[in-house]
């Protein structure tokens, strides 16, 4: 992993807002007409979508963007475990976004069939590229035990899937969730890992000081992302 793809902010608040102005100046230069993100679930996400709302209300800008997830739990989008939910709550329901360009995975859907519909509708709205789509942009966190997407430790098989989506089922709860695959993540125009917290700090220390471990986690098997983390998840970077 290169340094140079590496910002680390102070804390997790001061890593929202700036993310909040640097996302918004892509949006303001791309020359497209949709702009095409992909989000995750978690609390630094979160932030950034209180940023977003509280400083871009207004922005014409929204009108370009669509909105599709990484992943998302197989839940009601009432559930306070639903990554869209959530979004719809702290983001989409404050900015002028048009409803169309919000692109929910269906938790509340069969999983089988729900993975074979999203991987439908992001072929039919999403320019491919060797039969992958390439999203413009796409948000990744990771979890303690080096985990991105839904793509778990003990099932990396999904990282090569030839697949857009799969179903994914949580390690501990035995949850099931419909995910982006490796090769639909790897294919995207640009990834950016938000990442906070002491108890990241470890994996990350394995991701950039190169080690064994590192080959363990699905977070290591991203291509060419950028991380944008906190003074705590660097703790142990060397």
């Amino acid at each position: 992993m290169q340094k140079e793809d590496l910002f680390i902010y102070s804390n997790s608040e001061e890593l929202a807002w700036a993310f909040a102005d640097q996302f918004m100046d892509w949006i303001q230069d791309f020359k497209g007409e949709n702009y095409h993100l992909a989000i995750s679930g978690g609390k630094t996400p979160n932030l950034m979508f209180n940023a977003l709302a509280d400083k871009y209300v207004n922005s014409p800008l929204w009108q370009k963007v669509h909105v599709w997830w990484v992943d998302e739990r197989m839940v009601p989008p009432t559930d306070p475990e639903s990554n869209f939910g959530v979004a719809q709550k702290l983001l989409f329901s404050r900015i002028s976004i048009p409803e169309e360009h919000i692109h929910r995975i269906k938790g509340e859907n069969n999983p089988e069939n729900e993975a074979l519909s999203y991987s439908e509708q992001i072929k039919n709205h999403i320019q491919q590229e060797d039969e992958w789509p390439v999203f413009d942009l796409i948000l990744l966190g990771m979890g303690d035990d080096g985990h991105t997407a839904s793509i778990f430790p003990n099932q990396l098989g999904l990282l090569t899937s030839k697949q857009i989506c799969e179903v994914a089922t949580h390690p501990a709860t035995g949850q099931k969730r419909v995910t982006l695959t490796g090769k639909a993540i790897n294919s995207a125009s640009k990834i950016i890992f938000l990442v906070t917290g002491k108890e990241k700090a470890e994996r990350i220390s394995e991701i950039f000081n190169q080690k064994p471990e590192a080959e363990l986690l699905p977070a290591f098997y991203i291509n060419n992302p950028s991380w944008i983390i906190d003074e705590e998840a660097s703790r142990l970077i060397e």
